[in-house]
């Protein structure tokens, strides 16, 4: 396999460096950014442990307080207790008798209700305990963890910024071998795109996904400074990973003929008009025919599609007449996405097929390939 620098200008095999460099150092600036934020949630996280368990603690400390609380009750009310027993003893009237029975009776009820409060309280006191002591363990585990993250964040950083270092030393470097023009452009579009460097890979742009002209791709492939019209990005060709998928060789085997009756077909003719040589495109739909005219040497796309009613053999019969059937694929909606000209790769194709149609040709047709599109 051939090395890339062959294909290459320095200035572009630079750029591909400067680009490295600039992705790396982007890489590190934003790692050693996230290492604070990453102790600094752990510390969140810890420091919401911490109040849950000031919250257990003080929730024990409210049930201590509101079981004394009960408990004098209790005693305040069997004093009075005691109080109206003793003041019985002294009554000299039934009614004054029944009237002291009932506050005692009262003061018992609520000397119950206080009791059963103690109980409830006592009863949570043991999963209020859990509480603490489980709260108590998540702070310690995480006291441990956040400074063994905080051990890690600092050797971390000091990687990251000698990489930096090192980076940065490439990227000045990389830089100083870029003409000041290219090197403008470049930072301009990856300042706005994050990148200002593109590969081209089956004649599109890998940056902005965008088909380019077949004279601007063969510019690329030859190794020229090509900006990309749509994204603006300085464009380059790697043969290890750019070269169009290799099709079956046409001249391998006898050309299969063609089928007699479909409802998409690619012609040939020498001189249509004034235009000369000519690649028409054909398809049928919903009952009407369309045409499509190419120029046969450089694929761009001449006038509007043309449409008939009916089937195209039929529609455009004069052009099929005078034209040479050929056998390449033709897919209609790879011809609406291509709009005004046909990618290298296909126009390359198609003038394969049309000088094997001619080699197969009878004696009195063989001046057809005296036409420069077949040559």
């Amino acid at each position: 396999m051939l090395k890339l620098h062959h294909y290459m200008l320095p200035d572009v095999q630079k750029l591909m460096e400067l680009q490295k460099a600039d992705r790396e150092i982007q890489r590190l600036n934003q790692e050693i950014a996230a290492l604070p934020k990453r102790v600094a949630a752990i510390e969140e996280k810890l420091a919401g442990t911490k109040a849950g368990l000031e919250r257990a603690k003080i929730a024990v400390k409210a049930d201590e307080a509101a079981r004394r609380k009960y408990e004098s009750a209790i005693q305040d009310l069997q004093q009075k207790i005691s109080k109206y027993r003793d003041q019985s003893l002294a009554v000299k009237t039934n009614e004054q008798y029944r009237a002291l029975l009932h506050e005692i009776q009262f003061a018992e009820q609520d000397i119950q209700a206080n009791e059963d409060k103690i109980l409830e309280l006592m009863l949570n006191t043991e999963a209020r305990e859990k509480d603490v002591k489980a709260a108590e363990l998540e702070l310690k585990a995480e006291m441990a963890e956040i400074e063994k993250e905080k051990a890690a964040a600092r050797e971390r950083t000091a990687e990251d910024e000698k990489l930096l270092s090192e980076w940065n030393a490439k990227r000045d470097q990389a830089r100083a071998g870029v003409s000041e023009d290219l090197l403008r452009q470049y930072e301009r579009v990856a300042k706005f795109r994050g990148t200002g460097l593109a590969e081209v890979r089956d004649q599109k742009c890998m940056g902005c996904q965008v088909m380019l002209r077949p004279q601007t791709y063969n510019d690329v492939r030859s190794g020229q400074i090509v900006i990309c019209e749509s994204c603006q990005r300085v464009l380059y060709f790697d043969p290890a990973t750019g070269v169009a998928v290799e099709r079956p060789s046409l001249t391998a085997k006898r050309r299969a003929r063609p089928k007699t009756h479909v409802d998409k077909a690619w012609f040939y003719r020498a001189d249509f008009d004034e235009l000369g040589e000519v690649f028409f495109a054909f398809a049928n739909a919903d009952g009407n025919a369309s045409r499509r005219v190419y120029d046969a040497h450089t694929g761009r796309k001449i006038g509007d599609t043309e449409y008939r009613p009916g089937d195209f053999s039929t529609a455009f019969a004069d052009d099929i007449k005078s034209g040479v059937r050929l056998h390449t694929t033709l897919d209609e909606q790879q011809l609406q996405e291509w709009a005004s000209e046909l990618p290298m790769t296909e126009l390359d194709e198609l003038h394969a097929d049309l000088k094997k149609a001619q080699r197969e040709a009878m004696p009195e047709e063989s001046v057809v390939s005296e036409h420069p599109a077949a040559s």
